[in-house]
């Protein structure tokens, strides 16, 4: 018997090998068109059925968003990449399904939602590409993936924002739930800055910081009395505008000019924002 389970175990490899040469062979841009096919079906499958079904999707969006963008990378994945590589693909599609179902499900609402979601993915699974090859390689490529990464990330937030605000949970608990998302997605921003094979306490540090500052931030906007949409849209523009700022005195350009753009999307938001609690 274990000379049986030895000999299958043997052949699995040998046919896992061949498959995995015969991958290497194919065009990374075919295999991310074919990894967003399958995940686009995947997410257009989940619209027919009812969110009671969140748990079963969420679990399958997690092993198949990992599964496919190794799917699409393959080589030269190394240490923290197991992680930050794969983190917006997974993180895009679960948002993305939350979101959706705040909208009335029909096909007017899921052609354009499954389309864009297409392009999104496939664009996320480029940069996770481009941050695997290495951004000291060609700096404009670099930096263009960083800027798309980093509006990604300003949509997710605003996209689990609306979710977790429509949930109607208490100010502590909107606080706790910021505080992680902030800390975990800044962790990844801040990551892609130098992109390094561990995670500088330093990058922790300003993670924490950050954290912290939308945590308590969400807690004390939780007491106003703004839509939820209006509410996200703040939280997200604070986000944006500190992570943003904080990218800048990491990377070392800390200049007015672009230190005036960021604070000026946040005065802008925030003034928007607080004419909409007064009654007319």
């Amino acid at each position: 018997m274990f000379i049986k389970f030895l000999l299958i175990l043997t052949f699995m490899n040998r046919v896992g090998a061949l498959i995995y040469k015969r991958l290497l062979k194919t065009e990374k841009k075919i295999r991310m068109v074919i990894s967003t096919l399958v995940m686009g079906g995947l997410v257009l499958l989940s619209t027919f059925f009812f969110f009671d079904k969140i748990y079963y999707f969420l679990f399958i969006f997690i092993i198949f968003g990992y599964f496919f963008t190794y799917f699409s990378i393959l080589v030269d994945i190394e240490r923290i990449e197991w992680l930050m590589l794969f983190f917006m693909p997974v993180v895009f599609t679960i948002a993305w399904y939350l979101f959706f179902f705040l909208f009335p499900v029909r096909w007017l609402t899921r052609l354009p939602f499954i389309i864009l979601y297409g392009v999104s993915i496939y664009a996320l699974l480029r940069v996770s590409n481009i941050f695997n090859v290495g951004g000291e390689k060609n700096l404009q490529l670099y930096r263009a993936a960083f800027s798309v990464n980093y509006f990604f990330q300003t949509v997710i937030v605003f996209f689990l924002a609306n979710f977790v605000l429509s949930q109607k949970f208490g100010p502590t608990t909107n606080g706790l739930v910021f505080f992680a998302v902030s800390f975990i997605f800044s962790l990844n921003i801040f990551w892609s800055i130098r992109l390094r094979l561990n995670i500088d306490r330093e990058i922790v540090k300003y993670s924490l910081m950050m954290g912290l500052i939308i945590g308590e931030g969400a807690v004390a906007l939780s007491f106003f009395s703004f839509e939820t949409a209006v509410l996200a849209l703040l939280i997200t523009a604070c986000y944006y505008s500190l992570v943003g700022l904080s990218y800048l005195y990491i990377d070392e350009r800390f200049f007015k000019e672009t230190i005036r753009e960021y604070l000026i999307v946040l005065v802008v938001v925030s003034a928007i924002s607080a004419l909409t609690l007064i009654r007319w």
